[in-house]
C-alpha cells in the first residue's frame, strides 16, 4: 500500500460512493492504491431504483467478496416474468460458464453502504458528507489535480489532491460538468419511478416486466408508453416502477407519478398495490443510457456509471455496468500508475475510453436502435403480440435485453448477439 502523504492527499479520488464509486474504490484498493472516496451524503441513504439485480450484476458482487448469501439478507431470483400482449411468460435466467444463474434483490439504501464499507475494508479511506465542489485544475496542463469539497454538518471547506479522479458522481455529475463534459442530447435518457406496497406477493422469486402499462380509470382503457416492474423485496413488500423513455411522445407531457398510480390501480385488489398499503413515497431517477456522456477520460479525470452515461438501453440496468465500468477504471489506473513517464501514464489511460466502447459499444449501439423501435406503440404493440408466443425467440430476447452470452463456446443465440455487437459500429 501506498503511503499516503497527508489525510488529503491520494493516488487516487474517487467522487461518489455509489455501485461504480465503490467497486472503483474496492478494486483499487485491492491492488495497492491510496484511494480517498468522497460521498455526499451519509448511509444508509436512499436512492430511486427497481432494487432487482440480474446475474449480470450478481457477478460483480461475487467479484468485490460481498457475501450474497440468503442469512445475510439476500433475496435470490430465478429468472424474469415477462407480461404483455395477454400472454405471460417465465424465463430462467440462463445457464452460463460467464455468468450465475441467479440474480439478486436488495434495498438500495443497504446495498450502495455494503459496497463502500467493502471499499473501506479493502484499504479506501472514506468521507461520508464529504459533498465535493469544483475540480481543482492545473493551469499550466488544464488537467484535473484534486477537488474542493465541504466537510460534515459545519460544511468546513477542504481540499483533495490526487493525480488522477474518478466522478462517479451519478448522472447529473457536477465534477463532468465542471470539467466541461456536457450530455449528448443524441442519446436515449430514461426516466424511473417507483414506490413500495406491503404485498402478499414479496416472496416472488422471478423479477416481473410489464411490457404494457394500462390506465383503466376512464371510459376507454388507454395504453401508456414505457413498461412497469414489480420486484418482490421478501421483507413484506414489493418494489413497483415504472421507465419510459425520451424517445417517447408523451416523454414530457405525463405525469410519471400519476401514470404510476393509475397503472398500481389496475393491478388485482389481493396484490394490494393501494395508496393505503403504500410505505414509501413515489419518486423518480433519470437513467442516463448508451455513453451519454464523453468522453470517459480526458485530463485526468475518468467518468464511471451513470456520470458517464452506462445504463443498459435495452432494459434500463445501471448497477451492473456502474460496478463493471469501476472494475475496468481501476485496471487502467493500476496499470498507468506503475508506468514510468507522464506520457507513459498518458497512453495507458487513453485505454480506459477504448476498453469501454470494445466491451459495450457495439451492444448500446444496437440498443439505441431497439429504444427507437419501441418508442412507437404500434411496433410495441405487434412485437408483444407476435414475440411473446415464441419461447425460442424470447429466450434469445432475454439474453440480448439483459445482455446475457458467453463470449466463447455459446449457444446459437449466444453467437448471434456476440456477432451483432461485433459488428455495429461503436460509437
Amino acid at each position: 500500500m501506498t503511503e499516503p502523504l497527508s489525510e488529503h492527499t491520494a493516488d487516487v479520488i474517487v467522487v461518489g460512493a455509489g455501485p461504480a464509486g465503490s467497486a472503483t474504490a474496492y478494486h483499487l484498493a485491492k491492488s495497492g492504491l491510496d484511494v480517498l472516496l468522497l460521498e455526499k451524503t451519509a448511509f444508509p441513504r436512499e436512492k430511486v431504483c427497481g432494487d432487482g439485480l440480474t446475474p449480470r450484476a450478481t457477478k460483480q458482487l461475487v467479484s468485490m467478496g460481498i457475501d450474497i448469501s440468503e442469512e445475510a439478507g439476500w433475496l435470490r431470483n430465478k429468472g424474469l416474468r415477462i407480461i404483455g400482449g395477454g400472454v405471460r411468460l417465465q424465463l430462467d435466467w440462463p445457464e452460463l460458464a460467464s455468468f450465475p444463474d441467479y440474480g439478486l434483490v436488495r434495498k438500495r439504501d443497504d446495498f450502495d453502504e455494503q459496497l463502500a464499507r467493502q471499499a473501506q475494508k479493502a484499504g479506501a479511506r472514506l468521507h461520508e458528507r464529504c459533498n465535493v465542489g469544483a475540480p481543482i485544475i492545473d493551469d499550466r496542463t488544464g488537467r484535473i489535480t484534486g477537488v474542493h469539497a465541504k466537510m460534515g454538518e459545519e460544511k468546513t471547506p477542504v481540499t483533495f489532491h490526487a493525480p488522477l479522479v474518478v466522478a462517479a458522481d451519478g448522472n447529473s455529475t457536477r465534477l463532468s460538468l465542471a470539467m466541461g463534459l456536457h450530455r449528448r442530447e443524441d442519446r436515449p435518457m430514461g426516466v424511473a419511478v417507483r414506490t413500495y406496497f406491503t404485498s402478499p406477493r414479496h416472496d416472488d422469486d422471478y423479477l416481473e416486466s410489464w411490457l404494457e402499462l394500462w390506465d383503466r380509470r376512464g371510459a376507454q382503457d388507454r395504453l401508456l408508453p414505457g413498461y412497469g416492474w414489480i420486484f418482490g423485496m421478501g421483507d413484506g413488500t414489493s418494489n413497483v416502477g415504472l421507465g419510459v423513455l425520451n424517445t417517447s411522445a408523451a416523454f414530457k407531457e405525463l405525469d410519471w407519478r400519476e401514470i404510476l398510480k393509475a397503472w398500481c390501480a389496475s393491478m388485482p385488489a389481493d396484490w394490494g398495490y393501494t395508496p393505503e398499503n403504500m410505505t414509501m413515497p413515489i419518486r423518480g431517477a433519470a437513467l442516463p443510457m448508451a455513453f451519454n456522456r464523453q468522453p470517459h477520460y480526458t485530463r485526468g479525470l475518468l467518468l464511471v456509471g451513470d456520470a458517464g452515461g452506462l445504463v443498459n438501453p435495452f432494459n434500463g440496468e445501471g448497477i451492473a455496468y456502474a460496478m463493471e465500468s469501476g472494475q475496468i477504471a481501476a485496471e487502467v489506473i493500476v496499470q498507468a500508475h506503475a508506468r514510468a513517464t507522464p506520457a507513459q501514464r498518458e497512453l495507458a489511460l487513453q485505454n480506459y475510453p477504448k476498453t469501454l466502447k470494445e466491451v459495450y459499444g457495439g451492444y448500446y449501439t444496437l440498443g439505441r436502435a431497439f429504444v427507437k423501435l419501441i418508442g412507437n406503440p404500434k411496433v410495441m404493440k405487434i412485437a408483444t403480440q407476435r414475440g411473446l408466443t415464441h419461447p425460442v425467440l424470447m429466450k434469445f430476447t432475454l439474453k440480448m435485453l439483459a445482455n446475457l452470452t458467453d463470449p466463447t463456446g455459446g449457444d446459437a443465440a449466444d453467437r448471434i448477439i456476440n456477432g451483432l455487437s461485433k459488428v455495429a459500429p461503436k460509437a
